[in-house]
C-alpha cells in the first residue's frame, strides 16, 4: 500500500512516469532547391502570357481608326483585363476589372477573356454579349464580381455601339471639344442570374476619341491623399485629344503619375483609347 497519494500517483517513482504524446513529433520541412524555384519562376511566367496573349495587340490600325491600350499592374499579376480582337466585319474591344489582385483575378481575367471573344463572334451585340457572359458566370458561383465595358467599332461606316457592365463610364472627346460620358449598359457581371444590359449606338468620326479606364486610373493619389478622379482625367484628355490614341494614352498616364508624385498606386491601372491614326 502507497504511503502517501503522491506515491499511489507515482509521482515520486523515479520509473513509473512515461511521457505519452498525441502527436507525432514534427518533421523538418524539406530544403526548397534553387532549381525548383527557377522552374517555379518559368512556370508562373508562362501563366502570365496566357491573358496576355487573348488580350490581343497592344496597337490596332483599323482604316482611320487606331486603338491603343495598356495595362500597368500594382502587382506581378493584374485583375484589370484589355481584350480587342476582329470578328465579322468589325472590331471588338473591351476593358474590365475583376474584383481582388494577384493570381486568382488574373485567372479569372483568362477564363473571361475567352467567353469574350466566344460570344462576340456569334452574338456581334455587346448587350447580348454580356448578358451571355453574365449568365455563365453567375451559374459557375463564388466568381468574383466583374465590370466591363464591350464596344464594337464599324470602323468602315463610322459607328460605335457600346455596353457597360458596372465600369467606370467611358468619356468621348468630340471633334467640337465636347467630352461626353457613355453611361448605357447595365450591373455588374456575376450578380444577378437575369440581368438585362442596355446597348446604344453612336457615329463614331476619326476626330473623336473614345477613352475607357479603370478605377485604377482615376483613384490615383498625391501625396497628401487627393484623387486624381474624373475632372483632371477629362482636362488629360482634352490635352491630348490631337495627338492620335498611343501618344494620348501615355500623355495621360503622364498626368496621373505626375499628379501622385511618386505616391504608390494601390490598384492596377488599365486605358485604352480608340481615336484617328496618326
Amino acid at each position: 500500500m502507497p504511503t502517501s497519494w503522491m506515491d499511489w500517483m507515482g509521482i515520486n517513482a523515479p520509473d513509473t512516469h512515461v511521457e505519452v504524446s498525441s502527436t507525432p513529433a514534427a518533421q523538418p520541412a524539406p530544403a526548397f532547391q534553387p532549381e525548383e524555384a527557377s522552374a517555379l519562376y518559368r512556370e508562373v511566367f508562362d501563366a502570365l502570357q496566357v491573358p496576355r496573349r487573348l488580350s490581343g495587340p497592344r496597337r490596332v490600325r483599323r482604316g482611320a481608326y487606331e486603338i491603343a491600350s495598356e495595362i500597368f499592374p500594382a502587382q506581378f499579376f493584374s485583375g484589370d483585363f484589355v481584350s480587342v480582337f476582329d470578328a465579322g466585319d468589325a472590331t471588338f474591344f473591351a476593358t474590365g476589372d475583376i474584383a481582388g489582385k494577384g493570381l486568382t483575378a488574373a485567372m479569372w481575367s483568362t477564363h473571361v477573356l475567352g467567353l469574350i471573344r466566344t460570344y462576340s463572334a456569334s452574338l456581334h451585340s455587346p448587350d447580348a454579349v454580356l448578358k451571355a457572359i453574365n449568365r455563365d458566370l453567375y451559374a459557375l458561383g463564388s466568381v468574383p464580381l466583374t465590370t466591363m465595358v464591350l464596344a464594337r467599332l464599324d470602323w468602315r461606316r463610322g459607328e460605335l455601339q457600346y455596353s457597360n457592365a458596372g465600369h467606370c463610364v467611358p468619356l468621348l472627346h468630340r471633334a467640337s471639344g465636347n467630352v461626353e460620358q457613355l453611361s448605357a449598359g447595365g450591373p455588374v457581371l456575376a450578380a444577378i442570374h437575369d440581368a438585362e444590359f442596355e446597348a446604344a449606338q453612336i457615329a463614331f468620326v476619326p476626330g473623336d476619341m473614345l477613352v475607357t479606364y479603370s478605377d485604377g486610373l482615376i483613384e490615383c493619389r498625391s501625396q497628401n491623399g487627393e484623387e486624381f478622379g474624373v475632372e483632371r482625367l477629362r482636362e488629360s484628355i482634352r490635352r491630348s485629344a490631337k495627338l492620335g490614341p498611343d501618344k494620348a494614352l501615355f500623355s495621360i498616364v503622364g498626368a496621373a503619375q505626375d499628379f501622385a508624385a511618386g505616391a504608390p498606386r494601390a490598384d492596377d491601372l488599365t486605358l485604352l483609347v480608340v481615336g484617328a491614326a496618326m
